[in-house]
């Protein structure tokens, strides 16, 4: 019998369109739930929408339509969504569902028969755009804390559930169920809140009827509490005759969530469970939040990043992996473009894509274009081949923990470790005497086979880029599952390559970009121009001409960059670690501004050799590296070399 595995996003408010915040959440649950699928589970995925409350009937009211035809719209944009950034989520459920809708009514006269729900009076302050009760304490400068925006004060007539009740058996749940909430931060939250003293919960309202009635008092509509929370069990057809998913998939493994929604799944949910008598779900995870420099990103605040712009410039792999890799999942991290862009240059051009392409092209040209039989082992085989059997286990460590940054790292530590081999053993250099034929042929192949492992492991995170590493190393089905990756060797030789398109083309900033932020500022200031033209115009007849004897004195190199650190204390300086040829050289230069340290990794750079040492802040420097920048240093890029050479090799 298949194991199985049950993961869900938060059902999303559809009061209009999402944003690369919620993008991450359920880009975030694809992964796993590939991942899942990939080492041999069954696997439920789960994701949708909660479309009742006060908020869209409002909006509709304005627009002139029901809130049924404003959900609607909203709903085929998110579903449309999806479907471009490739989440493969098995159901899609909405609030407005007939099915959900029965069950809901279910669950809340049952517990209402039970004694757990009650009728009352409520009076409350109402944050309308985050659909939020809070207490007189709880506001800030009598403004909702969440958004900052005007509360009103509620009184009506409302139906409670008896929370204040199970604040005990939560604490005693969290004992013995000490992995329920992750990350551990969230735990100690939550055990303060419940410490401080619950407060029974309002789940009916009737100031709106834009929401699923009552049974018994159709004046009331119910809640989102029990309403939206609820869609966890009533995909599944719990209390139905039709239950048989319920059944297999219940309790969920893991409630994958922001973090400003943990309180709800961990104390108002499971207590709606005990109260059912149901099992609660094994985990909840509350990552951190992509914010912005200015914060927050909110709807209501209308600082948003749309997720169709950047798969539309970058690619859906490239935004993903981007969402994927740069925060730690669970940890808050800032959403910027030049980091996005910088990742997909360091580690998707220059590493990976840079990687396939190499290989595949040695290939062609040394064997005709299919994969050769090794040959002639030597230790440093041994070690490519160990990290690359060892990776799967460890990659699903991390899986397993929610470490999904960790794991991906993981997978690029092998990548790096390929770029590295080639440098180590030269190919190019192997080729040219036939006596190295058969290493040359045990090189290529260590590689072919170590990018079959890479293009397996990926699959979850960037599932476009995995067939196309497949259609050029020319793997066939097989060999791209999970059990393909327990034994090394798989790959067949004669394997025919087929050379493709780059998987990762580097982005380049756009020139008019810089022109247009130029001339804003230019416009802005007023300008004499014509003495400081001919002055310009004149220092320009002066060049300074050198003798071929002069260029001659310049022991020009190239190196390729093994380490990259930022000094301390020093905004604009990086320590380099190069290798020339043989040698490994400590260089350090001012290029922080305009380079982080991993993009520089596995790049090949042209080094002044024969440069007199210098010590900067506290660090010896043997040598100087090439880069090209505009007369105002607002842009500097390295100079590189193009086409395999080896480090070392003279510039002439």
């Amino acid at each position: 019998m298949a194991k199985t595995y049950y993961i869900t996003t938060p059902i999303y408010y559809p009061s209009d369109k999402l944003h690369i915040g919620h993008s991450y959440t359920t880009v975030a649950a694809d992964a796993l739930a590939r991942f899942k699928r990939l080492t041999g589970y069954d696997v439920w995925f789960l994701t949708g929408t909660d479309e009742h409350g006060q908020k869209i009937q409002r909006i509709a009211r304005e627009k002139g339509v029901s809130p049924k035809e404003y959900v609607d719209g909203i709903v085929t944009w998110i579903k449309d969504l999806w479907k471009l950034l490739n989440v493969s989520y098995d159901q899609f459920i909405r609030t407005t569902d007939p099915q959900h809708i029965s069950i809901v009514q279910n669950i809340f006269t049952r517990l209402y028969e039970k004694g757990d729900i009650y009728k009352s009076e409520y009076t409350g302050w109402y944050c309308t755009p985050c659909e939020s009760f809070w207490t007189e304490r709880q506001l800030v400068d009598g403004k909702c804390p969440d958004c900052g925006r005007e509360v009103e004060l509620v009184k009506e007539e409302s139906y409670f559930f008896r929370l204040s009740k199970y604040g005990d058996k939560l604490l005693e749940y969290y004992r013995e169920h000490p992995d329920f909430i992750q990350p551990e931060s969230r735990l100690n939250e939550m055990v303060s809140f419940i410490k401080s003293g619950l407060e029974d919960l309002c789940v009916s309202r009737t100031s709106f009827d834009w929401g699923i009635p009552v049974p018994f008092d159709p004046k009331h509509v119910i809640y989102v509490w029990i309403d939206a929370l609820s869609n966890y069990i009533t995909a599944l057809g719990y209390s139905t005759d039709h239950d048989d998913a319920y059944r297999k998939f219940w309790p969920a493994d893991v409630h994958l969530v922001g973090k400003e929604i943990v309180r709800f799944h961990t104390i108002i949910w499971p207590a709606m469970l005990m109260a059912l008598g149901e099992p609660l779900p094994k985990k909840v995870f509350g990552h951190g939040w992509l914010v912005l420099e200015g914060g927050k990103m909110s709807k209501s605040k209308g600082n948003v990043v749309d997720p169709w712009v950047l798969v539309e410039k970058y690619g859906v792999d490239a935004v993903r992996y981007y969402l994927l890799r740069e925060i730690p999942f669970g940890s808050d991290g800032t959403y910027t473009n030049e980091a996005l862009v910088k990742r997909i240059n360091s580690d998707l051009a220059n590493d990976l894509g840079n990687l396939v392409s190499r290989t595949v092209t040695m290939i062609e040209k040394y064997f005709d274009g299919r994969v050769p039989a090794p040959a002639q082992e030597e230790d440093i085989d041994n070690e490519l081949k160990e990290m690359a059997v060892n990776l799967p286990a460890l990659v699903e460590k991390y899986m397993d923990s929610l470490q999904i940054s960790n794991a991906l790292i993981e997978i690029f530590k092998l990548v790096d470790r390929c770029n590295k081999y080639i440098d180590e053993t030269m190919p190019w250099v192997l080729a040219k005497d036939p006596a190295q034929k058969g290493r040359l042929a045990t090189v290529l192949y260590n590689l072919a086979e170590s990018i079959r492992y890479i293009g397996v492991l990926l699959t979850p995170y960037m599932p476009d880029t995995s067939p196309k590493i497949y259609a050029q190393l020319g793997v066939s089905p097989e060999l791209t599952t999970w059990d393909s990756l327990k034994t090394w060797g798989a790959l067949p030789q004669g394997t025919v390559v087929h050379r493709g398109e780059i998987l990762f083309p580097r982005i380049e900033e756009k020139a008019e970009e810089k022109q247009q932020e130029a001339s804003s500022k230019e416009g802005k200031k007023v300008i004499v121009e014509d003495e400081k033209k001919n002055e310009a115009e004149a220092k320009s007849d002066k060049i300074d001409y050198i003798t071929i004897d002069d260029f001659a004195k310049l022991d020009l190199r190239v190196a390729r960059v093994l380490k990259a650190e930022r000094i301390q204390g020093a905004d604009k300086l990086l320590k380099l670690e190069l290798q020339v040829g043989d040698e490994v050289r400590q260089v350090v230069s001012g290029i922080a501004q305009y380079y982080t340290p991993e993009e520089l990794i596995g790049k090949n750079l042209i080094l002044v050799a024969n440069l007199k040492p210098v010590r900067l802040k506290g660090v010896d420097s043997y040598g100087m590296i090439l880069a090209a920048s505009t007369d105002d240093k607002d842009r500097l890029v390295l100079v590189t070399v193009d086409g395999d050479i080896p480090t070392g090799s003279r510039v002439r």
